[in-house]
């Protein structure tokens, strides 16, 4: 049986790379109108909008949204482009994340990184939700799909800003998951373990380190973005409908967590 969100609206945060153009394509194919935030780089977000069936020269089901979701008027404003271009929201998928690649021992993790990561990582994800929830609580219909990582369940030594932005999504999304049920919202977590896009390159890169990495993952590998769009994919499809409050891990097997 395959996937089809034919006439459905998502909004992905993070979609102008990754694990979120990744996304921001697959749910395009599928029948959906697409509606994503890219923070800076708007020649990588038209890039993505031309790659989709919706994009440019058809009838317009994939917009690009420029938004800084760690600031709520720019949150509001993606919620509101999508709600007034489509008319509801069906799926959120909350993907807007960074992450470091050089080490930041504690002692050197400064107050404007910790606050940055925190912003971006976990305020971003919250500002996208408290916009669109009380649209789906309106239709009484909806899906949250939260992007955190393994490091939110193991934590990361010399990334701990990281770890604990993520760990705090999980958090996060086990107390909306309750919280929202009885409004017909699912709220579910994809925690992706090493994926190979542009925010990894400056490790995988390296010839010894991305073995190092890779003899470490029972598949032998680090993944692709497309293996993590997929499982998103599911979670905002009817065969999820009776899911909610979970972390779907997808992770080559690196980390297996209960």
């Amino acid at each position: 049986m395959d996937i089809r969100l034919d006439n459905e609206v998502a909004i992905i945060t993070g979609g102008s790379r990754g694990i979120g153009a990744a996304a921001v394509k697959l749910f395009a194919e599928c029948g959906s109108n697409v509606v994503f935030a890219y923070r800076s780089n708007a020649d990588a977000a038209a890039a993505v909008v031309r790659s989709c069936p919706g994009g440019p020269g058809s009838d317009g089901r994939v917009i690009a949204v420029r938004a800084d979701v760690s600031k709520m008027r720019d949150a509001r404003k993606l919620i509101e482009t999508a709600t007034k271009r489509f008319g509801r929201i069906d799926t959120l998928v909350a993907n807007a994340g960074i992450w470091p690649a050089d080490p930041l021992p504690i002692e050197r993790l400064s107050e404007r990184e910790w606050d940055e990561m925190i912003d971006i990582n976990l305020k971003g994800v919250y500002t996208v939700i408290h916009h669109a929830v009380p649209h789906m609580m309106e239709r009484k219909r909806g899906r949250v799909i939260v992007v955190s990582s393994t490091a939110g369940q193991r934590g990361e030594s010399f990334h701990t800003h990281y770890g604990a932005s993520k760990g705090g999504l999980i958090s996060f999304v086990k107390g909306l998951s309750t919280e929202l049920a009885p409004h017909q919202i699912l709220v579910n977590c994809v925690a992706p373990g090493w994926v190979d896009t542009d925010m990894c390159v400056p490790v995988l890169t390296g010839r010894r380190e991305a073995r190092r990495i890779s003899a470490g993952i029972p598949l032998g590998r680090v993944g692709r973005p497309e293996e993590v769009a997929m499982p998103i994919l599911f979670l905002a499809s009817e065969m999820a409908s009776y899911i909610t409050g979970e972390v779907l891990n997808v992770n080559g097997g690196n980390v297996l967590c209960g």
